[in-house]
């Protein structure tokens, strides 16, 4: 979806289709069932789901423009967490009852976003321009909160002494939580306020308001906004049952749900983050990508956790032993493939097989 330009026509028929389809499943009783009706019923609220996560990415994006940074920024990154905490939570409330469904879908993002999407842009753009360029100083900074974030929340809860197993006890949690929020919010300062310049390749951008959308595509955009949040939060039940049974029809193991959520909620930025690869503009594409991993742990992790405080739920966040080498082994990876500031094909070939590695280990543990 472009920002600029006519809205496309996607950009509100599926928040509208979304209700509508809502609103048919409270009238009618309509939910996913076994046999062939199941299936169809999986399949439309699958493409309506997914259509409006787009829809809400894209009114986002071009209320960001208007507003300017920092809050352009925040808000686009405050709408994916909504989602993305919304379909976490529901699923967790869910017939599996997955109290590690937060911890598997943080370790995917991570997973997906350093060696999946960082790879596929960096093989993508390596194919087509031999070499591309982007600013060190910036992704140093990517890589220094997460590698910070992801070890405090994903390793640490396996060492510690207050709770038994992979968890924190409330007090840690809490700490955790309000670490993870400061950290993160400081970063966005230094992003998108005081060091601007180590994010842009070339001129850099005036930051500001922007006049060329209009009050009325502004007001339009901010109601589908809305409407496409509050669409897919209702829609988050459904789509929890649709996970749960296709799971048991395939025979996937827990981790799988988190996968799908992952992917669901990487998947506006990662078009996006291929197709700037694809001009030539691969800074563009490790803002996205590595943005997107950032403030699903800075956000997400704090979100969920006041939601398990309140409905009395346990949050399972440590990894396991084969969890913890992959992530450590993409952690150094990446310091090595984005220290140099140069890319080529290779350095994408790597890291998407390792994102295979990751993969097939979901599925044959």
């Amino acid at each position: 979806m472009s920002v600029h330009g006519p809205m496309p026509r996607s950009s509100w028929m599926f928040p509208s289709l979304a209700v509508l389809f809502f609103a048919a499943t409270v009238v009618f009783g309509l939910s996913y069932k076994p046999g062939a009706g199941g299936l169809v019923f999986a399949a439309v609220l699958l493409v309506i789901l997914f259509g409006t996560v787009f829809a809400a990415v894209h009114h986002a994006e071009v209320i960001a423009e208007r507003i300017g940074e920092p809050y352009g920024t925040l808000l686009l990154t405050l709408a994916v967490t909504i989602i993305e905490v919304a379909l976490i939570v529901t699923l967790m409330l869910g017939e599996g009852s997955n109290s590690a469904l937060a911890r598997d879908t943080v370790f995917a993002v991570v997973m997906i976003v350093c060696n999946g999407l960082v790879g596929l842009c960096i093989l993508a753009g390596g194919l087509r321009f031999r070499e591309q360029d982007f600013q060190v100083s910036g992704v140093n900074l990517y890589l220094c909160v997460l590698i910070v974030l992801a070890t405090v929340t994903l390793i640490m809860p396996n060492y510690t002494l207050a709770a038994p197993g992979p968890l924190y006890s409330t007090a840690q949690l809490t700490f955790v939580s309000i670490v993870t929020i400061v950290l993160y919010g400081v970063f966005l300062y230094t992003q998108t306020v005081r060091h601007r310049d180590y994010f842009i390749v070339g001129q850099i951008e005036q930051s500001g308001p922007d006049s060329r959308t209009s009050n009325r595509t502004l007001l339009i955009s901010l109601s589908l906004l809305l409407v496409s949040l509050l669409a897919v939060v209702l829609l988050a039940k459904k789509f929890s049952i649709v996970v749960d049974a296709g799971a048991a029809m395939i025979g996937a193991p827990p981790a799988f749900a988190g996968v799908l959520v992952a992917l669901l909620i990487l998947l506006p930025e990662s078009v996006a983050a291929v197709a700037a690869a694809r001009k030539n503009d691969l800074q563009k594409s490790i803002n996205l990508a590595l943005g997107s991993s950032l403030a699903t742990i800075g956000l997400t992790i704090p979100a969920v956790a006041i939601a398990t405080f309140v409905l009395d739920k346990p949050l399972v966040l440590g990894l396991g032993a084969r969890e913890m080498v992959l992530l450590i082994m993409t952690i150094l990876i990446s310091m090595l493939t984005l220290g140099t500031g140069r890319t080529n094909i290779l350095f994408g070939l790597v890291h998407m097989l390792v994102f295979a590695v990751f993969v097939f280990m979901v599925f044959a543990p």
